[in-house]
C-alpha cells in the first residue's frame, strides 16, 4: 500500500494509473475503521483496477465541536488495516492540504429539501461540509467508481445530489453497499468505539426498533409503531432525536405507511454522549 499526504504527489500518481486505462475505486473514509469500511474496500476491488481509500476527519461537517474532538482516531490500527485488506493506496492528508486556503474557501452546494430534514435539521451546516469536501476529493482523486454505505443514508443522497451539480466534470459511478452489522444486528460505525460495554448492549436494541417499523406495517399505523418504539428506546436508555418513515427516493417524509412508494424507515438516537444513526429499506 502506497501512502500519500500531499495532493499534488497523489494527483501525478493516478495521472499514470488513468494514462494507462485502469479504473479508479475511491473509498472516503474519516478512519476509526470497521468491517464496514472494509466492504465498501471490497468491493473496489472486485471492480476497480486499482483502490484508493482516504481518511480524513472533516472539520467543517462537525457542528458541534466537541463531537469533532472526540472523534475516535485510529491511524496505526487503520494502516494495519487496509493493508492486510489489499488496498492499494491511502490518502492521507491534513486539514491544511485539505483546505489550503482556510474552512470557507471551498465552492459550496445546496441540496434543497434533502439537506433541511432528518440530519439536516438536527446538524445544522453538516451537509454543507459533506458536499464542500466530497467535492475536494473527488477533484483530487477523479475516481471512476465511489463506494458509500448505506448506514449513511441521506449522506448518500446528499452526494448524489452534489454529483449531480458538478457539470463538466469527470463524476464517478455511485454504488451504495449494504449497512454491516454485528451479530447483535448494531449497525457497524466508528462512533461505536466511544460506547460503554452497557450502552453498546442497549443500543442493539436500535435495530430492533427497525424491524418493528418493518413489521408494522402489517397493522398500517405508524403513529401507534412510532409511539411503541420510542418507549422501547427509552426503557433501554436511548433517547430518540427522531424516529421516521420516508420516500426512500425522495426523503419526504411520510406520516403513515404508503405501499403505493418505496419506504425508508430513518433513526437518530443518543447512547449516552455518543449520537448514532440507522435506516432501513422496507
Amino acid at each position: 500500500m502506497i501512502i500519500f499526504k500531499e495532493v499534488v504527489k497523489l494527483r501525478n500518481y493516478l495521472a499514470s494509473v488513468t494514462k494507462n486505462h485502469r479504473s479508479i475505486g475511491f473509498v472516503p473514509t474519516m478512519g476509526a475503521l470497521h468491517q464496514g469500511h472494509l466492504s465498501l474496500l471490497d468491493a473496489a476491488k472486485r471492480q476497480c483496477d486499482v483502490c484508493v481509500v482516504s481518511i480524513f476527519v472533516n472539520p467543517t461537517q462537525f457542528n458541534d465541536p466537541s463531537d469533532y474532538q472526540n472523534y475516535p482516531i485510529t491511524v496505526a490500527e487503520d494502516l494495519n488495516l487496509l493493508t492486510r485488506q489489499g488496498c492499494d493506496i491511502l490518502f492521507l492528508p491534513t486539514v491544511k492540504e485539505m483546505y489550503p486556503n482556510g474552512l470557507d474557501a471551498l465552492p459550496s452546494f445546496t441540496f434543497g429539501y434533502v439537506e433541511t430534514v432528518l440530519e439536516g435539521a438536527h446538524r445544522p451546516g453538516h451537509f454543507k461540509g459533506v458536499g464542500m469536501i466530497v467535492n475536494r476529493l473527488l477533484d483530487i482523486v477523479e475516481p471512476h467508481f465511489l463506494y458509500l454505505g448505506q448506514k449513511d443514508y441521506q449522506q448518500c443522497m446528499v452526494i448524489k445530489l452534489l454529483i449531480e451539480q458538478r457539470q463538466n466534470i469527470q463524476n464517478p459511478e455511485v454504488v451504495i453497499c449494504p449497512t454491516m452489522r454485528e451479530h447483535s444486528g448494531l449497525a457497524m460505525s466508528s462512533r461505536n468505539k466511544r460506547l460503554s460495554a452497557e450502552e453498546q448492549n442497549n443500543a442493539t436494541v436500535i435495530y430492533q426498533c427497525l424491524l418493528a417499523i418493518k413489521d408494522g406495517q402489517k397493522e398500517g399505523d405508524f403513529e401507534d409503531i412510532k409511539q411503541k418504539v420510542a418507549q422501547k428506546l427509552v426503557t433501554h436508555n436511548m433517547h430518540p432525536e427522531y424516529i421516521t418513515i420516508a420516500n426512500a427516493h425522495t426523503l419526504e417524509l411520510l406520516s403513515n405507511y404508503n405501499p403505493a412508494v418505496d419506504m425508508v424507515a430513518l433513526m437518530a438516537v443518543k447512547a449516552g454522549a455518543v449520537r448514532l444513526i440507522d435506516n432501513m429499506l422496507l
